[in-house]
């Protein structure tokens, strides 16, 4: 099957990378075993980014590879080395690409005029080393936090066209031979309906006005409702600056005349909506037909008794084609004048917090089961839940810490919360613990505030040089410790406990 040349909707799976887990490490070197903390924090997950590109006018890079992923961050590493950042992907789209959700269809971004990028997925925080955690109350934490996921979704491209005028009419009406005419657009021309398959686009010089041109595909009554080939493309005229409407003046279908061509598809525009306020012209073409050049000239004065503007052209002999481009950049230079300036373009750093108002909330829920649990549901705790390695018993009381101080368990006991109770935090993939109230767990179990468990217990290291250091005195036949301080307690009158154990009077 072919890849089309044109495509102007997909849906594009986006996933960002996910953070990188800190580090927990302790700084070693000879003499200083326990140098202090010096695991190094997880580098961020590259994002998704899409950003305007002027060149491309379709999205059919995205028809067959619509899966894009960013890379993920680098863990920390010990001696303070922070992981690496996970490289971002932008994709290149068109101007006037309206972004949305696929799932619940809000917009995110219309990318035209000073919006010319969007993140779709954010990448994953990375998580904090174990010397970013450290505290004059925990000053060897023996945990590091894990890295967030990054965010992913499904999000929806449809692209309108950007022109100032938009050709419009029943298939096979001249539009394409227009834009031809008048443009160096070569779009594909044929003698049978719907030759145009897609939109178009022309650039044309009139004076010192250039402007460009779109030539949307043929339209037939019921196109607004899904009829022919008008369902999928009246989106791409609702950028257009003007409307030009092109008629067939040699038709020979029955029923058919300029003024009903006219009155069918001034009939979609206005159920297709949001066209009412832009500035028509009427050309009535193939005037090079001597029958057509007859009927053309016999409702000119209809036409333009409805205030539109009216110009008799030949695509074929050139008739009418210059006074046509210079009404359509008159057009467009009027209504380029009427519209607002655009603001300069600055970058405005904004930081806006994940959500306003409280930081949880807890609800009383049932478990499937005629139990109930409560439900802690925040952007904080579920996102400290995720940074946790419960694994790690201190990492587990550094969260008990962080969800006290946020005062989770102060609203549990508020709204009469017991021991013993189920608590879940999070959503779908939730953290399931047992309430237990002022019960010091985790990091108390291991270790007082400020100060470290591992340095209770003497090191292996100097246990080993003591022993060696007694196996070299009893080798030499020398005199034991403990034996200098009977000896010295003796001569100098004392009895063995007026000294001190280990001390001798030489020391």
């Amino acid at each position: 099957m072919a890849i089309p040349s044109f495509v102007d909707r997909v849906t594009l799976h986006v996933s960002a990378g996910n953070g990188g887990h800190g580090c927990a490490s302790v700084h070693r070197e000879k003499f200083k075993p326990l140098g202090g903390p010096d695991g190094g924090n997880g580098g961020d997950g590259g994002s998704v980014i899409l950003r305007v590109d002027p060149n491309l006018t379709t999205l059919v890079e995205y028809h067959r590879g619509s899966h894009r992923k960013a890379s993920n961050g680098q863990p920390g590493m010990g001696d303070h080395r922070n992981g690496s950042r996970g490289d971002d992907v932008v994709l290149s789209v068109p101007e006037g690409t309206i972004v949305s959700d696929a799932t619940s269809g809000e917009q995110i971004a219309d990318l035209t005029g000073d919006t010319v990028e969007v993140v779709v997925a954010q990448g994953g925080k990375g998580g904090l080393g174990n010397a970013a955690l450290a505290t004059a109350a925990r000053k060897a934490p023996g945990f590091a936090l894990l890295g967030e996921e990054g965010g992913s979704r499904d999000v929806m491209l449809e692209l309108k066209v950007v022109a100032d005028v938009g050709l419009v009419g029943f298939p096979s009406a001249g539009k394409s031979s227009l834009i031809a005419a008048i443009s160096r657009a070569r779009p594909k021309i044929a003698d049978y309906p719907f030759t145009t398959l897609v939109p178009n686009l022309g650039v044309v010089v009139a004076g010192d006005v250039t402007y460009t041109v779109a030539d949307v595909p043929g339209l037939i009554e019921g196109a607004s409702e899904g009829r022919g080939l008008g369902f999928d493309f009246l989106r791409h005229i609702e950028r257009c600056q003007a409307i030009v409407h092109v008629v067939d003046c040699a038709t020979f279908e029955p029923g058919r005349d300029p003024l009903t061509d006219l009155d069918v598809i001034e009939a979609e525009l206005t159920a297709h909506g949001g066209l009412e306020d832009r500035p028509r012209i009427v050309a009535l073409n193939k005037a090079d037909i001597p029958d057509a050049a007859e009927i053309a000239a016999m409702v000119t004065a209809d036409v333009e008794a409805r205030g539109l503007q009216t110009f008799v052209i030949s695509t074929k002999s050139g008739e009418g084609l210059q006074a046509l481009s210079f009404a359509m950049a008159e057009l467009v230079a009027e209504r380029r004048r009427t519209l607002p300036p655009p603001a300069p373009q600055r970058i405005v750093i904004r930081p806006t917090p994940i959500r306003g108002g409280t930081d949880f909330t807890i609800r009383k829920m049932g478990d499937g089961d005629g139990g109930f649990v409560w439900r802690v549901v925040g952007d904080k705790p579920e996102r400290w839940v995720r940074q946790t390695d419960f694994a790690n018993a201190e990492a587990v009381g550094y969260l008990a810490d962080r969800l006290n101080r946020l005062g989770v368990e102060d609203k549990l006991l508020e709204l009469g919360a017991r021991a013993g109770d189920a608590v879940a935090i999070g959503g779908e993939d939730a953290v399931v613990f047992d309430f237990a109230p002022q019960i010091e767990i985790g990091a108390e179990l291991l270790a007082r505030r400020g100060e470290d468990a591992r340095l209770e217990h003497e090191r292996p290291a100097a246990t080993r040089r003591r022993e060696q250091d007694a196996s070299y005195h009893e080798a030499r036949g020398g005199v034991h410790r403990d034996e200098w301080r009977i000896i010295n307690a003796a001569t100098q009158g004392l009895s063995d406990g007026d000294l001190e154990p280990g001390v001798t009077d030489e020391e």
